[in-house]
């Protein structure tokens, strides 16, 4: 089977914001308890962070993280999470029916995320709060003149304000399995007063409106449609969030949801893009896809958890090889959207629907399927996203049309470099060729698969691992590769 990509520098989607690559810590499960936090650990520090955690995140070189929810912040008092942690209530949390103990809370995600090098996506609470608390909260974090609030914060032992400059408005507000759920027309009116508030205290920070929480719900479109018309000028970004399942398991139509995904950036981008034409507007609304993944191995086990327990197993997905294929085809789908989504965030980070797990008994940390493609294109997926132009057969799925490969360029202008994403999703064999044109290839930097296992693999052993892709040739016209099948793949290249 054959497939060709064509590169070319001057067809450009657009740069590629760091923050696309942001992933998501959530008071759900093991994420926080037994993940990035647990004191009294053999490797965790001073302050009971993981280091070895914190090692394993470095190497996806993740540049923002969505905090602290998810369906757990619509019920949640920031307030207490902060001061002596001898004075914090333990709450009943209503979001995951467990039992929160609040000895993680703003200031320790704070200093975690400084250790990891990410800045924060903060959420608030639209769901059993509103307006005051998130005004209050950003007032706390963000505030440099002296009152209540950001003297509390100094008491607290930061003397100089958070700065957080992204801010998520609620979260899956059009789901009624949230709590404090409400109509497109609730929220929308809430989001914007919301926002006004926030603004007043600071009006250097972004904001992200909750859009739909999938493209199958039955409110999607109208629900954009509205909240946009509430706020249209409030905020900056739309959320979008999607998970997809293999309960058939039907590998070519698995792979295949990367159409549907696709698909519903396109419908969003339309709706946005509706709204500023009706409004007159001048004003671009771009797209945070803030939670995406895989999801679907551990809900029978979720379902025999007994409830209001203290950080329990919940939603620990143990990903196999064909979830990383996905994972990998959705990265890609994200670059070829560069112009319009410009946040992301990879749902979760540890132990929960994660890329990296902790073992409770052993107490090691081991790297699942899914953390080799999202590693590269984290690392390497920086730059200018190229229009794919692409030349490839496909195959009918029940509701799309697939390509057998699906392939997207980044050229990287501080590194001389072009970066090519590929991704056999044919159980042949593939020779993939790519055009270059008007740019010169001198070498090839680093050429790798992940590839030769068997789709229902994990990776409890640590054996899965990326290998160098070794059919592979240059010369001045471009690159050929032979891909082994239902493989990922990424080929760097200096350019001049």
């Amino acid at each position: 089977m054959d497939s060709k990509l064509i590169v070319d520098p001057s067809h450009r989607i657009s740069k590629i914001d760091p923050r696309m690559w942001g992933s998501f810590i959530e008071h759900l499960g093991r994420v926080v308890y037994g993940g990035i936090y647990q004191p009294g650990h053999p490797k965790s520090d001073e302050n009971g962070f993981r280091l070895d955690v914190i090692e394993a995140i470095k190497k996806l070189n993740v540049p923002l993280i969505r905090y602290p929810g998810g369906n757990f912040v619509s019920g949640y008092n920031w307030e207490d999470g902060i001061g002596p942690k001898n004075d914090r209530p333990v709450r009943a949390d209503f979001g995951w029916q467990s039992i929160e103990t609040n000895q993680f809370g703003l200031h320790e995600f704070i200093e975690w995320s400084r250790k990891v090098g990410a800045e924060p996506d903060m959420a608030v609470n639209l769901g059993t709060r509103g307006i005051d608390a998130a005004r209050n909260l950003v007032e706390y974090c963000n505030f440099e003149q002296h009152t209540y609030l950001s003297d509390l914060r100094r008491k607290n032992g930061a003397e100089e304000p958070f700065n957080i400059k992204l801010w998520s408005l609620g979260n899956e507000m059009d789901g009624d399995w949230q709590i404090g759920h409400k109509t497109a027309s609730e929220y929308g009116r809430l989001a914007h007063e919301t926002a006004k508030a926030m603004r007043k205290l600071d009006p250097s920070i972004e904001l992200i409106a909750t859009g739909s929480s999938l493209h199958d719900m039955p409110t999607f479109g109208t629900w954009e449609e509205t909240v946009l018309d509430n706020c249209f000028e409030d905020v900056d970004y739309l959320s979008l969030h999607q998970y997809y399942g293999n309960e058939d398991n039907n590998l070519s139509e698995f792979l295949g949801k990367s159409e549907d995904f696709n698909n519903f950036i396109n419908d969003v981008i339309a709706i946005c893009d509706a709204v500023k034409a009706r409004k007159h507007s001048s004003k671009q609304i771009n797209l945070s896809f803030d939670e995406w993944n895989v999801w679907y191995h551990s809900k029978e086990n979720d379902d025999k958890q007994e409830l209001w327990q203290k950080s329990p197993q919940l939603l620990e997905d143990h990903y196999n090889y064909e979830d990383a294929l996905l994972i990998g085809s959705l990265a890609i789908t994200l670059m070829k959207y560069a112009d319009r989504v410009k946040i992301a965030a990879l749902a979760q980070l540890v132990n929960v629907i994660a890329p990296i797990m902790t073992d409770p008994v052993s107490g090691n940390v081991w790297l699942q399927s899914i953390f080799y493609p999202f590693m590269q294109v984290s690392n390497f997926g920086q730059g200018v996203a190229l229009t794919p132009n692409t030349e490839v057969e496909s195959y009918k799925c029940k509701d799309y049309e697939v390509p057998y490969s699906d392939s997207i360029a980044v050229y990287n202008e501080q590194r001389d470099e072009v970066v090519i994403f590929v991704e056999n999703k044919s159980k042949q064999s593939m020779h993939f060729k790519v055009d270059i044109k008007n740019i010169h290839i001198s070498k090839i930097v680093e050429a790798t698969e992940f590839a030769g296992y068997d789709i229902k693999q994990t990776n409890e052993d640590g054996k899965m691992k990326l290998n160098t892709l070794s059919k592979i040739y240059i010369s001045d016209a471009g690159i050929d590769a032979e891909l082994k099948p239902l493989s990922w793949n990424m080929i760097r290249v200096v350019v001049d």
